[in-house]
């Protein structure tokens, strides 16, 4: 038997009993769950803000373990092993799939979201979607590779270079572990966002400027940022179309707009801002492989999850957590659960 944190109702997260999993299937892999991130996403679902996660569902896709079992054709991973789950789940066979954009497969599923997740016991996954650790990553500092692998994502979708002046528009946890991201290879970044607690945590990992919005004008703090210029990128992680219609205003000539959240309503975008200056407006979603990549920054020090995590708690208090960060948002980047 194990322990599952099952999603019952909205605003209630119960603790209930189930069969363990066994890895059958010839590339099944069943991971002994060590730690697990609480991630935006969690948070709307535990809400019911969430257009997908629906109760009865154990969240969570932030997920470090120990492999325990393993179907009888992998032979990649063994017993023992300390690993990192990939919670997108593709179909290999689509357009995007085929041109290796897993990510934005037609049918891409998600742990914790789509499919039953990682604030539970065990897990049982697919060998492709695992990645080795080393021993000197905390099982607390390996929930945080997913986000980073956003960012890594990010780094490649918005071609940054170094020397740069990006804008990152949210300071939340994903937006932070972006300013990490470019920051280690020398990028001058302005972080806007509307809570101070979050704007200090980004001047200490390293923002040139940052900017609360409720108070400035950051169109004119980028313009004096940029000498006039504007922002070369603008990376857009709130998911509100008006912040998005900002961002245009806020662009260089030439300049690659990321965005990255979701929203119901619809921004008003100008043609001729788009066609005057060659703006690029280009999605970003999930990771498409970028694991390694990111486990090569924990393992070289280029960044710093530690700075990310607000608190811990065991399994058995995972409601007290949600309802702590939805309490206290301002006090809790990144809130990890351990078994």
């Amino acid at each position: 038997m194990m322990r599952v944190a099952v999603l019952s109702q909205y605003g209630k997260i119960e603790i209930l009993e189930k069969k363990r999993p066994i890895a059958h299937e010839k590339n099944e892999v069943l991971i002994k769950i060590r730690a697990t991130g609480i991630c935006g996403t969690d948070i709307h679902g535990y809400q019911g803000t969430h257009a997908t996660i629906k109760p009865p569902r154990i969240m969570g896709h932030e997920i470090s373990g120990e492999v325990m079992e393993t179907g009888p054709e992998v032979t990649s991973f063994k017993r023992g092993d300390r690993v990192v789950v990939d919670p997108v789940i593709s179909c290999g066979q689509c357009y995007a799939c085929l041109q290796g954009r897993n990510n934005i497969c037609t049918t891409v599923r998600c742990l914790g979201v789509h499919v039953d997740g990682g604030f539970s016991d065990f897990i049982k996954v697919s060998a492709e979607n695992l990645y080795k650790i080393s021993d000197e990553i905390s099982w607390e500092h390996a929930a945080m590779i997913e986000p980073f692998s956003i960012a890594a994502h990010v780094c490649e979708r918005s071609e940054v270079k170094p020397g740069e002046k990006a804008v990152i528009i949210g300071a939340g946890q994903i937006g932070l572990c972006i300013l990490q991201a470019f920051d280690r290879i020398g990028v001058d970044v302005l972080v806007v966002d509307i809570v101070e607690s979050r704007l200090n945590k980004a001047e200490e990992m390293g923002a040139k400027i940052v900017v609360n919005s409720k108070r400035k004008s950051f169109e004119s703090e980028v313009l004096a940022f940029t000498h006039g210029h504007g922002a070369s990128l603008v990376i857009e992680g709130v998911g509100n179309p008006f912040l998005l219609e900002e961002a245009v205003k806020i662009t260089s000539h030439g300049a690659r707009i990321i965005v990255m959240g979701f929203s119901s309503n619809q921004a008003k975008i100008p043609e001729v801002e788009i066609t005057q200056k060659e703006l690029e407006i280009r999605g970003s979603r999930l990771n498409c492989r970028k694991f390694p990549q990111a486990i090569k920054w924990f393992e070289n020090n280029e960044v710093h999850p530690e700075l990310l995590i607000s608190r811990t708690y065991h399994l058995d208090d995972i409601d007290k957590a949600f309802k702590e960060i939805i309490k206290n948002p301002k006090d809790n980047i990144k809130v990890i659960i351990k078994n």
